[in-house]
């Protein structure tokens, strides 16, 4: 009977070193997968970023071309209303004079 409660006594310490074990391994698992998630989000997040900035840079790009375009058009059309108030000036303001003193 002794030596059957032994050979328990045996398994039981078999039993609870190798429950240690795999505690202590499942710990490093999860210690490990910590650092894996960690290192991912922050991969994620410098990706997500690097992405965000290109889309902000094109968007400014494309901004600043249609700015310039407005600009460029805006100083065309102020050109040729000058260049036809200096060709129709005195038309203008004699068409201005007559509505004046026909009222």
């Amino acid at each position: 009977m002794d030596k059957l409660i032994e050979k328990i006594s045996g398994i039981e310490a078999s039993a609870s070193s190798i429950m240690d074990s795999v505690n202590d391994r499942k710990a490093a698992l999860a210690k490990e997968m910590e650092k894996k998630t960690a290192d991912f989000d922050a991969e994620l997040e410098a990706d997500t970023a690097r992405k965000l900035e290109a889309l902000r840079s094109d968007l400014e790009a494309k901004l600043q071309q249609r700015l310039d375009k407005q600009q460029q058009e805006a100083k065309q059309a102020l050109q040729r209303l000058n260049s036809s108030y200096e060709a129709h000036h005195k038309e203008y303001a004699n068409k201005i004079f007559q509505e004046i003193i026909k009222e």
